[in-house]
């Protein structure tokens, strides 16, 4: 693949440093588009929208149509895991995600290897995708990390996450055979996913704060690296992206540790930090503010701009250090997108 053509994604991800760094925004599909809310009214329940191969390949599309992105992500969910397991998942209008009583994990256990094929409208959606999107234009598939997907397990909602820590504690070997669950079933679908188009995977290790060292060490570290580790052995060599988002002081260690080709940084994470992790010899993505974006006042080009110099000086991704927030304009959208790229 000749540079003209090779994604301006993959090429930072490969380690380099580029002109200005290629840009994609968490949640660009989504309730920030008014087409995206137009096609939703369409599809019912939220799950059946996400297993809908032309209207998920519809809405990853419709950010890419609208803007000049460097990159599309799949449109799913990080839930899918879960109900593909066998776990009762639902949303509730204006609430978000519930799901029902957790499974025994010897019942979880012997639906690892059905779940894949539960999820085969994911890779439907990635192949329809892929066969409209531009070749200069990268394709990332995604999961949720265990750790976070577990949260949701035990707790049954987005919650404070206290419960599921609490039961971390008091039941930790569950919480590992759990976590073994979560890491065969997510590296399949990954693999899934890579075999289905997507050039780029991430996991999305959404609620890795308040962790203690050696905790963080085993349910963060330990496990993502297990992840990448069997997507390896099945020989897929896509690159990986890493979000510890919350990690602090844990972030340094994750990126030496894990062997991803890029961090996910959020936005409490210094210029220093990214810094020392480029030289370290891995890409990072970040880490603008989400409400800097939604408030959309003369401080967010400053801050597009602070970003940029300090970061693009090595291998650099431009994104947020969260998703776009529903109710961000796509006024404001456009104005960071045309900061960053000129367009």
């Amino acid at each position: 693949m000749s540079d003209q053509v090779k994604p301006r994604l993959l090429r930072a991800l490969a380690g380099e440093t580029l002109e200005r760094p290629p840009v994609w925004f968490m949640r660009q599909a989504g309730r920030s588009l008014p087409e995206y809310r137009a096609l939703r009214e369409k599809a019912g329940d939220f799950l059946s929208f996400c297993y809908n191969p032309e209207m998920a390949a519809e809405a990853t599309l419709q950010p890419m149509r609208r803007f000049p992105l460097d990159a599309a992500i799949v449109f799913a969910d990080i839930l899918l895991i879960p109900q593909a397991l066998g776990q009762e998942v639902w949303f509730e209008a204006g609430e978000g995600p519930r799901l029902g009583a957790l499974p025994p994990i010897e019942a979880l256990t012997d639906q690892v290897e059905a779940s894949t094929g539960r999820l085969a409208s994911i890779g439907e959606t990635l192949q329809r995708v892929r066969a409209e999107l531009e070749p200069e234009r990268a394709l990332i598939g995604f999961a949720g990390a265990p750790w976070t997907v577990a949260t949701y397990m035990i707790e049954g909602r987005g919650n404070k996450r206290e419960e599921a820590r609490l039961w971390a504690y008091k039941h930790p070997d569950q919480l590992d055979a759990l976590l073994d669950v979560l890491v065969e079933s997510t590296a399949r679908y990954l693999v899934m996913q890579a075999k289905s188009g997507a050039q780029v995977l991430k996991l999305f290790e959404s609620w890795s704060e308040s962790l203690a060292e050696d905790v963080f060490e085993r349910i963060v570290i330990g496990p993502h690296t297990r992840i990448i580790e069997k997507v390896r052995a099945a020989g897929v060599d896509v690159p990986f992206i890493g979000l510890p988002r919350g990690a602090g002081a844990q972030v340094a260690n994750y990126a030496a540790r894990v062997p991803v080709q890029a961090v996910g940084l959020d936005t409490q994470a210094t210029f220093k930090l990214g810094q020392e992790i480029q030289a370290g010899g891995k890409a990072i993505q970040g880490a603008l503010d989400n409400l800097l974006l939604l408030a959309g006042t003369p401080a967010l080009e400053a801050r597009i701009d602070a970003l940029i110099e300090a970061w693009n000086q090595g291998p650099y991704i431009f994104n947020l250090g969260h998703g776009v927030m529903p109710s961000t304009p796509v006024e404001h959208l456009e104005r960071a997108i045309r900061r960053v790229t000129g367009k």
